[in-house]
């Protein structure tokens, strides 16, 4: 409001100033240089809201002024659009110009932040699948050295001390397995395996298990690394809390999905997914490519089913 009736008052004093032109002193010649000032000073800094009214009345005067005396109001409606109205629109002009640099300068630095977030983002998923590819890795290698010192340190033939060093080995692999599972269980982004669901029963038939696969069909090469992954981390489950038991293993393709089921019985009161990261970790990963994951103990035996999409061309 204040600035709108600040804009009237100038635009009046330029219609006023502008009458009686016949002998103009020096001080109303100088009243014109400081009216143009004014007014660009106006629209530059003093947005104003419906700005048009104020000069839209002291046109309409300048106008009406034409009627009476049409000298003078010519005169005056001359002087009112030359030193008031253009340096006034240089102003405004300026003022929106300088806005939409500001608007320029916030989006590029929005823009900015957001390939700075982008590029966290990727390299958080970058880090996250390489933590994962070790949890699942060595979490099974480990997995597999505690087996085998589990079978050493019951091997008859074995000395005091050397059964002995065999159950620490044994402990430190498990514990080892449970901090790595502490830290980098709950990361989620899968990694690409080059080995097979048949060379992982194989590895884990040398280490000393139990392991019997019964397969029925190949499925696509995604299906294939989430059925890898699966089976691993069953039996890492399995050589940690179940020693010696053994487990079934069945990979079978119908009606355009994958299923695998893993089972093998659990002794006692163990939670054969320990600490529920890793079955949590792989039950996420195969919704995103838009499958499911059970896992449940029921019957004295852990019984974890996937159900993975094997359609052509799912990527």
């Amino acid at each position: 409001m204040y600035n709108g009736v600040l804009l009237a008052v100038i635009a009046g004093f330029a219609v006023l100033n502008g009458l009686f032109l016949d002998d103009v002193p020096l001080w109303r010649q100088l009243l014109f240089v400081v009216l143009a000032v004014v007014a660009y000073l106006h629209g530059r800094h003093l947005p104003t809201p419906r700005e048009w009214l104020p000069l839209g009345a002291a046109g309409v005067v300048a106008a009406a002024l034409v009627v009476v005396d049409r000298p003078a109001g010519v005169g005056a409606t001359a002087l009112l659009g030359v030193f008031v109205v253009l340096p006034w629109l240089a102003g405004r002009f300026r003022r929106q110009q300088a806005a939409l640099v500001v608007a320029a300068g916030e989006r590029v630095a929005e823009l900015e932040q957001q390939q700075r977030f982008v590029a966290e983002r990727a390299e958080l998923r970058e880090r996250a699948r390489l933590a994962v590819d070790m949890h699942d890795a060595l979490g099974h290698e480990l997995a597999l050295i505690s087996l085998r010192a589990g079978a050493l340190e019951l091997d008859p033939e074995m000395t005091g001390a050397n059964r002995a060093a065999a159950a620490a080995l044994r402990a430190a692999a498990v514990a080892a397995t449970d901090r790595l599972r502490h830290a980098l269980g709950l990361l989620r982004e899968p990694a690409p395996q080059g080995i097979s669901v048949e060379a992982l029963v194989h590895r884990a038939r040398e280490a000393g298990m139990a392991v019997r696969l019964d397969r029925s069909g190949a499925g696509s090469a995604v299906a294939e690394e989430a059925a890898h992954r699966v089976v691993r981390e069953a039996l890492t489950n399995a050589a940690r809390h179940a020693p010696g038991a053994e487990v079934e293993v069945r990979v079978a393709r119908g009606d355009g999905r994958l299923t695998v089921a893993v089972r093998n019985p659990v002794a006692g009161t163990a939670d054969p997914a320990g600490s529920g990261t890793g079955v949590a970790a792989l039950r996420a990963h195969l919704v995103q490519l838009g499958g499911d994951l059970d896992a449940s103990l029921a019957d004295g035996a852990y019984l974890m089913t996937a159900r993975l999409p094997d359609a052509p061309g799912h990527p």
